[in-house]
């Protein structure tokens, strides 16, 4: 009997942005490649090399689904798992997914790195706070406590949110209309399913959040691209380009990515262009709460008087990212058909961290972290600004923006901003090509984040950094 035969798996790199099942699907399709595995040779189950790597059983048999999809593997039941028979690949020199433009460098990398986008900032973080409120609520846990957990979301939380959101965003709404999921793509997955359907004509901007039209994509919808100029989202041309488009996603408060916010006279066309057409607006306020000029602006959705927008909001900036969990405020007339939909396809989020979490915010300590942050990310943020000019002012402009939680740096017409993106991430610096979020080609710069920057020293040595790859 042919012994079961040893793929080339080791090193794997848990640091990596790469997932662990990627890595090993790409290590087997490069040892068939190599032939150093061969057709019609056995692979380990998928149990054993889990317990063997150290890993989840689920890991492994995602990596072997996909190879047995692309008809490297055949899985045979009790005979195992095989390399295909017959099987003639070519050499390869790389055997990575393909994947899009926003993943290739990692959105949300495994690992902190310098000017990351998307992460507040960790040191400043009430951990002790935090470690209090989740001690004392552990101490406290019944046996009504350790029940399934309530399936659109903890109604303390859902009660909270629902009480933050009318005095901080100016929304008015109830706790049933907040759900609570596991992220934005949870939230949008939630909404595509409840409220639209496949070939459904979407407007998204351009430039526009990466995952937001790989999700749009996936649910196989049309997208409409509407360009984004400095008062947010051209409306009169999305109305050129698809009236009855049945959906908008935006973000009106610091628009992703060129942070512009959207103006009222667009607003209030966005609005009604929703209600006349019986069309939704899908509202992101992803860091809302962070406007330097000016106190923050109300939400498009304390306009809406029609019942056509949903806002997503998400802890995930304001908190931490590690914490998963993020909310969309419905409609109240659609507050029914939500739930239907919720009940039949979405799984409930524990509990644990939603009570947490909401203890958080009873206490004030939600609030005044929110004005702390607020504070701390002005000042940061000039710091950043200044010591990256300092040494990258010959090479680039750092675009004014009311705020946010990340910087646009506009290069100079002799460098590429993929190019310049994938060395800074070779060299263990994030940074985003903004050409990769847009199909026009004038939007070139660098995206990076600054609100773990401390200082305008660290900010200089992290330009120079930068200056050694231009």
């Amino acid at each position: 009997m042919k012994q079961t035969a040893r793929p080339t798996l080791l090193p794997l790199d848990k640091t990596s942005s790469d997932p662990l099942y990627r890595q090993i699907y790409q290590r087997i399709r490069a040892s068939i490649a190599e032939s150093l595995l061969n057709p019609g040779d056995r692979l380990p189950s998928a149990r054993q090399l889990a317990k063997e790597l150290g890993l989840a059983r689920g890991t492994i048999e995602a990596a072997y689904a996909l190879l047995t999809a692309e008809g490297y593997l055949q899985s045979r039941g009790q005979a195992g798992t095989r390399v295909t028979p017959g099987l003639h690949t070519p050499p390869i020199q790389n055997a990575a997914l393909p994947v899009s433009p926003a993943h290739q460098n990692g959105m949300h990398p495994a690992r902190i790195m310098p000017l990351q986008m998307g992460l507040p900032a960790l040191d400043a973080f009430p951990r002790k706070i935090w470690a209090r409120v989740g001690a004392r609520y552990l101490r406290a846990m019944q046996a009504q406590d350790m029940k399934y957990p309530a399936h659109f979301g903890l109604p303390a939380l859902r009660a909270a949110v629902a009480a933050y959101l009318q005095m901080a965003r100016g929304i008015h709404c109830n706790a049933s209309q907040v759900f609570i999921t596991s992220g934005y793509r949870g939230t949008l997955q939630l909404i595509f399913h409840t409220l639209l359907k496949p070939d459904d004509k979407i407007w998204v901007e351009d430039p526009g959040f990466p995952l937001t039209r790989e999700l749009l994509s996936q649910a196989g919808m049309q997208q409409i691209e509407v360009p984004v100029d400095a008062e947010g989202i051209e409306v009169a041309k999305g109305l050129a380009m698809a009236p009855d488009a049945r959906a908008a996603i935006v973000t009106p408060a610091h628009q992703s990515p060129l942070c512009v916010s959207l103006s009222l006279p667009r607003r209030l066309a966005l609005l009604e262009w929703a209600a006349s057409r019986e069309s939704w607006i899908i509202e992101d306020d992803y860091d809302g709460e962070y406007r330097y000029v000016s106190r923050p602006l109300p939400a498009l959705k304390s306009l809406d008087n029609q019942g056509r927008v949903l806002y997503c909001g998400t802890f995930s900036k304001v908190l931490f990212p590690g914490i998963r969990l993020a909310y969309l405020v419905v409609p109240e007339q659609q507050v029914a058909r939500f739930e239907q939909a919720n009940l039949g396809f979405f799984d409930a989020m524990s509990e644990m961290p939603q009570a947490i979490v909401s203890e958080f915010i009873l206490e004030g300590h939600f609030s005044r972290h929110i004005h702390r942050m607020r504070k701390l990310y002005a000042e940061r943020r000039e710091q950043a600004v200044q010591g990256l000019m300092a040494i990258l002012g010959h090479y680039l402009n750092v675009e004014p923006q009311p705020g946010g939680m990340h910087l646009i740096l506009r290069l100079t017409a002799q460098h590429d901003d993929r190019q310049v993106a994938a060395r800074m991430r070779e060299n263990g610096l994030y940074a985003h090509a903004l050409s990769n979020w847009s199909t026009r080609a004038k939007e070139r710069g660098l995206l990076i984040g600054f609100t773990n920057i401390e200082s305008r020293q660290q900010a200089e040595k992290l330009g120079r950094q930068i200056l050694a790859l231009l």
